[in-house]
């Protein structure tokens, strides 16, 4: 897994209440944006025992003490971007455990400085 220095991912109050609510739930927990289509454009909660991390996925960042991965293919779009993790009315990702909780995560981004 690749690991990188700089935090790029924050979260607005919203998605930290949330983010703590579903921790009291179900444990630690991970977050993994993958991209593509449909629930893969989602960032995903798992509990973080249940999530197995690819060679590729890079840790981009913490929220607290939870983790925030993302895959390769996804990290070389966004890679100089800051990403915001928020939480939005509707449904989270099949597999997510925002799921069922009529709350969703959902990623903003800004583009930073490219050095």
């Amino acid at each position: 897994m690749e690991q990188h220095s700089e935090d790029r991912v924050t979260a607005t109050p919203a998605a930290r209440e949330l983010l703590d609510e579903i921790i009291a739930d179900h444990g630690p927990v991970l977050f993994h944006q993958s991209g593509g289509c449909c629930d893969g454009s989602s960032p995903m909660c798992y509990p973080r025992g249940d999530f197995i991390l690819g060679d590729r996925d890079v840790l981009l960042g913490t929220i607290g003490d939870t983790p925030f991965y993302i895959g390769a293919a996804q990290y070389e779009v966004w890679k100089h971007t800051q990403l915001t993790i928020d939480a939005i009315n509707g449904r989270g990702g099949m597999f997510s455990l925002d799921n069922g909780r009529e709350r969703r995560f959902l990623v903003r981004s800004d583009v930073c400085a490219v050095g």
